[in-house]
């Protein structure tokens, strides 16, 4: 199979740029590495493009393997023949295969097949001819108490048996039904009886219809968590089946003999007892899968930006993990974000104690020399940012809302263990708050993903499938802002292309036992870093403090010879350029093409000097609730309020307003126009104005408005 050629088909782009990208990753390279640093190969294509060619190439090989398997097995049953086999080579996709393959599958006991042992095959066959006879002494013969075949309906039954399963496995009968599932199936959903009030939450899906190719993948997947749960039935099938019965009978009834009412009888049977179950539970999967895709996409966009949120920076930060009655946990950190003091302050148990605990932040500030203080938006926050605000600072101290989605993952994790041995829980959720403030990337890449919160249906989806895109979004992410290698953390350092868990561990133990890095070039003191992932990982990592200035840029080393090289043509040091834009300037980048350089690459290139090592984020902005909103009790219907987007779904955006629930902003309400996907609208963190709609106390609902 043509692997090229087929992808290059279905993504619209020329075949070579497939060809040269799959060359790349069979050699090892990584989809950051070809997309920065390879695009004279792939002709400029972008992450998004090479990880489609990766994912394609990976499910063409997949299904040719699944061929092999088919003709092996084929072929030992002594079935395989030319024309079969052809067929079996020319199909495209898994579900040609697997209907080529289903009448010679290996299969439990079936009717079907137990009437062949009873030596009813050439009955059916007879049937089947649909000659005008006489069907009772047709099946004469094959009466045999012996077999288990004691009059002649049992024969004609058996028979018909043998025909119902031949028609359900006909690919033409089973493309017929397809089709007819795709224009017509309906989903419906139903109660179970005597389960309404358990299934409270699925209320509004108790008696449920729609066209099932047209159900949004949240309606999906919220029905097929009812179905798992036990609290909802659910249904794919068209809404009436007498045309796909109509279609099946054009095939294979023939006339209007007694032989032809047998084999129409087979046909219906076959339709409803094999033939139709079975393409439900193909649209079932197919529905699935679409809405898994769906769920995964949206959820794989929020991690992106969130991932990718303006960072504070090196600030030397106090954190706080707000609580009422078990008080609330303070850490200082320096500007690296390491631990100098914590303990617990109690502001909710008396007056005394609130003075006691603005009293002491105030000293702490003071005693640490704090920039900036983090507090987490959980149970308390709104009430600890107003102790914080009664505060006196000697110094201007800003105080940020902080999100705590996965921070108790992390506290409880090996991961936080590890870094944080003597301390317990409540001071690493502390610790991590603070740090997620000053840099969000470096703090959320030590927790699993799906524990973020800012997903949908993320465990109803298919795991393997949504760990592999988010896996996909971190690498992404981490290699655009690029790490410092003398003050990354293992699991930061996890990510970047070429270095993995194992890698690691070992940079980390190397810069433990040698210092600092020098250099980029030092990394090849590393055990078990061979040149390889070294061309794979250089020109993601920084180092600040390099005696070579392209250390700290996003220049390849491979690139260093060419850049020194545009240095000396206008009479300057590689520092020297970098500083100097007049001195750039000067440079004719066009004289320095070359068969494996070109343009891109060079502009890239002339960006880094001017601008090495730039950060991709947003600059960081300071955002505040309203004062006089605190508790969902508080919001009136008509109110504008200042919020931030805490998630994003196919149906809307959630908005964090201060009061401990999130609103909710339909899609519908996102704009004045009309929004297909509320990514075209806003992003995550972002900071918005909504209006109070509607306050739901009993059910803690919140509806909101962006509209003007």
């Amino acid at each position: 199979m043509n692997y090229a050629n087929i992808i290059a088909s279905q993504i619209n782009v020329r075949v070579r740029q497939v060809e040269h990208t799959i060359e790349l990753l069979e050699q090892g390279a990584t989809v950051p590495f070809i997309a920065r640093y390879r695009k004279e190969m792939t002709g400029n294509l972008n992450e998004v493009q090479i990880a489609a060619i990766r994912d394609m190439l990976l499910k063409l090989k997949e299904l040719d393997k699944r061929r092999e398997a088919i003709l092996q097995s084929i072929g030992e049953q002594g079935k395989l023949t030319p024309q079969l086999q052809q067929q079996i080579a020319d199909a495209t996709t898994l579900t040609e295969l697997e209907d080529l393959y289903l009448p010679y599958k290996p299969k439990r006991k079936t009717r079907a097949s137990m009437a062949v042992e009873k030596g009813l095959q050439p009955l059916a066959d007879a049937l089947m001819k649909q000659y005008q006879c006489d069907v009772e002494q047709l099946a004469q013969p094959y009466i045999d108490e012996a077999k288990g075949v004691k009059d002649t309906d049992e024969a004609l039954a058996g028979a018909r048996d043998i025909i119902a399963e031949h028609v359900s496995e006909d690919i033409g009968a089973r493309n017929k039904v397809r089709n007819i599932f795709r224009r017509t199936a309906m989903l419906s959903s139903k109660v179970v009886k005597a389960k309404e009030e358990e299934a409270g939450k699925f209320q509004s899906w108790f008696d449920w219809k729609e066209n099932a190719m047209r159900a949004p993948s949240h309606r999906i997947l919220a029905l097929f968590r009812g179905e798992s749960e036990g609290l909802l039935r659910v249904k794919i099938v068209p809404d009436e089946e007498a045309p796909a019965v109509e279609a099946l009978e054009r095939q294979f009834v023939r006339g209007n003999y007694e032989s032809s009412q047998q084999v129409s009888a087979a046909v219906r049977d076959g339709y409803k007892r094999l033939l139709a179950p079975s393409i439900e539970t193909e649209y079932y999967n197919l529905l699935k899968e679409r809405a898994d895709k769906e769920a995964i996409k949206v959820f794989a966009e929020n991690l992106r930006q969130l991932l990718l949120a303006s960072p504070l920076g090196q600030k030397r930060t106090l954190a706080i993990d707000p609580g009422f009655r078990t008080g609330c946990k303070v850490v200082c950190l320096d500007a690296q974000g390491q631990l100098l003091h914590n303990e617990t302050i109690y502001p909710f148990t008396s007056v005394r104690e609130e003075r006691a605990a603005v009293a002491k932040l105030e000293a702490l500030a003071e005693a640490f020399k704090i920039e900036a203080i983090a507090i987490g938006n959980g149970t308390a926050g709104r009430e600890t940012e107003e102790v914080v605000k009664r505060c006196h600072f000697k110094n201007k101290i800003i105080a940020v809302m902080v999100s705590e989605n996965g921070a108790s993952v992390y506290s409880a994790s090996d991961v936080a263990r590890q870094e944080f041995p003597d301390y317990d829980v409540t001071v690493r959720g502390a610790v991590s708050i603070g740090r997620r403030l000053m840099d969000p990337l470096s703090e959320l890449v030590k927790i699993d993903p799906k524990s973020i919160g800012v997903g949908q249906y993320q465990h109803d989806v298919d795991q393997t499938l949504l760990h592999d895109s988010l896996e996909d979004v971190v690498v992404s992410c981490v290699n655009s802002v690029g790490v410092e290698l003398n003050t990354a953390s293992r699991e930061l350092l996890s990510y970047v292309s070429g270095i993995g868990p194992a890698l690691a561990t070992n940079i980390v133990d190397y810069r433990n036992s040698h210092g600092a890095f020098h250099n980029r070039h030092e990394l090849l003191q590393v055990q078990r870093l061979g040149a390889k992932a070294f061309e794979q990982c250089a020109g993601f990592l920084r180092v600040r403090e390099s005696d070579n200035p392209l250390d700290r840029s996003a220049v390849h080393p491979e690139r260093y010879a060419l850049v020194e090289k545009m240095a000396k043509g206008v009479g300057a040091s590689v520092e020297e350029l970098m500083k100097d834009k007049a001195l750039r300037s000067k440079i004719d980048i066009n004289q320095f093409v070359s068969d494996d350089c070109g343009l891109p690459t060079l502009q890239d290139i002339m960006k880094e000097l001017d601008k090495p090592g730039l950060d991709p984020r947003a600059k960081f902005e300071v955002f505040e609730f309203d004062k006089n909103v605190t508790r969902i009790e508080d919001l009136k219907e008509g109110m504008v309020l200042p919020g931030i987007v805490t998630n994003i779904t196919a149906f809307g955006a959630f908005v964090d307003v201060g009061v401990h629930q999130d609103g909710l902003v339909h899609i519908s309400q996102l704009a004045n126009r009309r929004v297909n996907d509320p990514n075209e609208v806003v992003h995550l963190h972002q900071h918005v104005q909504v209006k109070v709609m509607e306050v739901d106390l009993r059910r803690h609902r919140i509806s909101l408005t962006m509209k003007s």
